[in-house]
């Protein structure tokens, strides 16, 4: 393996992987990248894949010059710096569509008070667990505390918002004993 094979095959691991993990973990790994966010976005769209996208393809182009092409380290470069280009664009018209497709609808959590869901992990008593509710369009499994047990699957209703979690209590179940079935 020559010294060309070598960082290329580096540009195109490194930067696909990073790239990948942006977008399958983008909230978690984002953090993670943030040292090397520049303080600006190119419409709406955060350069860091962009980068990414550049990197991974440069590997890519470089490889294809050397090996497909026949072409000289310089050529090679010529090829990974294009399909860079190529690269970094796609990457910017893939996330500028993602992100559109983000809601820009925000809410504060009071704003859930009264809304009914379900527990999703239960929640033991002035502890925490988890409920999934249907608000603003969308689901949101929230993390929630009450002051008695509550299993997983029982429905809730949304009575308070303590800090960054919800306050629920069960919601009564109505009772069918001495209903008439017409049926």
């Amino acid at each position: 393996m020559t010294t060309p094979d070598l960082i290329f095959g580096i540009c195109l691991l490194a930067g696909g992987g990073l790239l990948l993990l942006t977008l399958i973990v983008d909230d978690i790994f984002s953090g993670l990248l943030g040292a090397i966010h520049f303080g600006f976005d190119v419409a709406g769209v955060s350069p860091t894949p962009m980068l990414l996208g550049f990197v991974a393809m440069f590997g890519i182009g470089g490889l294809i010059g050397l090996h497909s092409l026949g072409a000289g380290v310089g050529g090679a470069t010529l090829t990974g710096i294009l399909a860079g280009l190529l690269g970094s664009g796609v990457v910017f018209a893939a996330f500028k569509v993602l992100r559109q497709a983000e809601s820009s609808d925000t809410f504060s959590l009071q704003e859930m008070v009264g809304s009914t869901g379900r527990v999703s992990v239960g929640i033991p008593a002035n502890h925490f667990g988890t409920v999934l509710i249907s608000f603003a369009g969308a689901s949101h499994n929230m993390t929630a505390t009450a002051d008695a047990e509550i299993p997983a699957g029982r429905a809730v209703k949304v009575v308070g918002v303590a800090g960054t979690n919800l306050v629920v209590a069960p919601v009564q179940i109505a009772s069918t004993e001495g209903a008439r079935s017409d049926a």
